[in-house]
């Protein structure tokens, strides 16, 4: 099902801000292997090494400030784009703590000047927001969270992006209305939110899944912070699917999928974070070890999951990849990489395999 619905993005130009990074850079290669013109704009390409960079991937570029309001509008009036995703953020809940006003400016203010861009370019007909899990007000009950939980944030990270998410609404209400498609606007409006991603090609610092891989390439035990605290780990391939779909769904005219949905893994995928490292450091094998980080650290949720029952029910996506297989599917791409393997080749052959997985 998967497949057959995503062959709709032959020949669409789509825009993807924050194409660079990981995520971005996955999905840039995925939207291309489905026949799409893709553009991207981006402020520079976040990590050394970058997956963009080791797959290869070269798209006309874009290089600017997400939140500079006037050439992210003259890009989407030059592009001219069928779709959007805005994936361009600082993505980092310590990074957050260090650069408070800079996060928010980022997320907050780079999300509504893409709004902006596309309400002065109604030739665009979908956008997918990309927030993330950490938009609710968490207050550790520990029950999975709806789309109408209410949005919080004790970080500025996650207090930036459930800002961005209050913006989107407003946007969608006031100038996207689902009410008045057709007649007094021709855009759709979506916002995403994904559970706890993981993939090769992350590089970034102060992730979990990169600080073991970087430890266990050199034979160091990795120190491991916050053992108990449960996230929704996933295969940034899984959200990536939801995020397609949902675009999919939003070009076709379908007023019901304006709105925010959650992209999750299963019950059983709301994993620990030492189960999540004594895993992969299995899987890695030798020279893969561990310590508990037992210094302070800047506060953190001890418990996240998503109900994602909504996208089960009225998009058809569900989970394909279990956290072993992702895992599994992390350490063979890193170790394709210190090989000095095609990386792009090693993409594209992931990705085949979870479009085979989606149409069991």
């Amino acid at each position: 099902m998967v497949r057959r619905s995503l062959a709709a993005y032959a020949g669409k130009k789509v825009l993807i801000t924050g194409n660079t990074g990981f995520k971005g850079s996955w999905l840039t290669l995925w939207l291309r292997s489905l026949g799409a013109s893709v553009h991207g704009y981006s402020i520079d390409i976040p990590t050394r090494p970058s997956l963009y960079k080791i797959a290869g991937i070269k798209v006309p570029m874009v290089w600017g400030d997400v939140a500079d309001i006037p050439k992210i509008a003259r890009a989407v009036k030059k592009i001219r784009p069928d779709i959007v995703f805005h994936l361009a953020a600082q993505p980092l809940v310590r990074s957050s703590y260090r650069e408070p006003i800079e996060t928010h400016r980022v997320n907050v203010m780079g999300s509504a000047a893409v709004l902006e861009a596309v309400r002065q370019c109604p030739v665009v007909r979908a956008v997918v927001m990309i927030t993330t899990d950490k938009v609710y007000e968490n207050s550790g009950h520990g029950r999975p969270f709806k789309e109408t939980d209410p949005l919080g944030g004790y970080d500025p990270y996650s207090a930036s992006k459930a800002a961005a998410e209050i913006m989107i609404a407003s946007y969608r209400s006031a100038y996207f209305n689902a009410a008045f498609y057709k007649r007094k606007h021709r855009t759709l409006i979506a916002s995403a939110r994904a559970g706890n991603v993981i993939g090769g090609g992350d590089f970034a610092k102060d992730r979990l899944i990169p600080d073991c891989l970087r430890a266990f390439g050199k034979g160091r035990p990795v120190p491991i912070r916050n053992p108990q605290a449960v996230r929704p780990w996933q295969h940034v391939l899984e959200p990536l699917a939801g995020y397609l779909q949902l675009g999919e769904r939003l070009l076709r005219g379908d007023v019901d999928c304006a709105d925010a949905w959650n992209f999750g893994p299963g019950d059983r995928d709301a994993r620990p974070v030492h189960w999540v490292v004594k895993c992969l450091a299995e899987k890695w094998g030798r020279d893969a070890a561990f310590t508990i980080d037992r210094r302070e650290h800047p506060h953190e949720a001890d418990h996240l999951r998503l109900d994602i029952t909504k996208a089960r029910e009225y998009l058809a996506w569900r989970p394909r990849w279990s956290n072993a297989t992702a895992l599994a599917k992390v350490v063979d791409f890193h170790k394709a990489w210190r090989k000095k393997e095609d990386m792009r080749k090693v993409c594209l052959a992931q990705i085949e395999g979870y479009a085979r997985a989606c149409e069991k």
